[in-house]
């Protein structure tokens, strides 16, 4: 299927590894022009190999700074004053039992996971208004719907994304702008071995996946981690002119974690 995106200019937060590189590489793949954007010139220019080894002829753009700072999303305004599609995925987690998550930490979880994604569609929400087209996506979680117990103050950010992305869908009625959020369930992307092994205590991942969908995910169908390819095909499509008639939507690429039928 051809999604329509040649030459579209797609801005892809923390897109250096995980679900935001599969993100970038899959919209690459499409033909897209893709700003790559990273912390570090270093990570940023590897995930563009990374892109290119799949794509030779991927047509991308690098950023490095802190998205989480007003500074560095200014900063990257200057640089791109518009774009036709922004998919919002950095983000930050951690597993911390409850009466340990400290005030700084609330913050910090908000101010990476929410605050990044409101000024970069605050940005660039304008431009697309007045071209008539623009896609805006939201990287959300399951965990917005059902809060997991091991880290509350995560399961809060992306319950925010949920009614920042419809807030916006709302206020571009009629027009051809859309907000969407996408909601992956449990994905092995870059640094949940980090959150494995802090849960796990040292046993095999293996081993652990197996006990984790017994005990924690009991509801996942999937029965397993996804791997970010698996979630980055539906970004990829309500990134696209074809998704127009969605809007406003919360699309779950859950593994079937969340029971809910609707």
């Amino acid at each position: 299927m051809d999604l329509k995106l040649k030459d579209k200019l797609a801005l892809v937060s923390g897109s250096t590894k995980g679900i935001g590189l599969a993100i970038a590489t899959s919209l690459a793949g499409e033909g897209a022009r893709v700003i790559v954007t990273g912390r570090t010139e270093v990570s940023v220019e590897k995930a563009m190999a990374t892109v290119r080894r799949t794509h030779p002829g991927a047509k991308l753009e690098g950023f490095a700074g802190d998205l989480a700072m007003a500074t560095a999303a200014d900063e990257l305004g200057h640089r791109y004053p518009a774009v036709d599609i922004l998919v919002n995925n950095l983000g930050i987690y951690e597993p911390k039992p409850f009466e340990e998550i400290t005030d700084e930490d609330w913050r910090r979880f908000f101010e990476v996971n929410v605050l990044s994604a409101v000024r970069l569609s605050r940005a660039y929400l304008p431009a697309m208004k007045r071209r008539n087209w623009g896609r805006i996506v939201f990287i959300s979680s399951e965990s917005g719907i059902q809060i997991p117990v091991e880290m509350v103050h995560y399961g809060m950010t992306k319950a925010a994304l949920l009614a920042v992305s419809r807030g916006i869908a709302e206020s571009c009625a009629g027009t051809g702008v859309t907000s969407n959020a996408v909601l992956p369930g449990p994905t092995r992307s870059a640094g949940v071995e980090d959150f494995v092994a802090r849960l796990s205590e040292g046993r095999p991942f293996a081993e652990f996946e197996t006990e984790f969908f017994e005990k924690v995910r009991p509801t996942s169908l999937l029965k397993r981690f996804a791997s970010p390819d698996e979630v980055a095909p539906l970004v990829a499509y309500i990134c696209s002119p074809l998704s127009v008639a969605t809007n406003g939507a919360a699309l779950r690429v859950d593994g079937g974690v969340v029971r809910a039928c609707f």
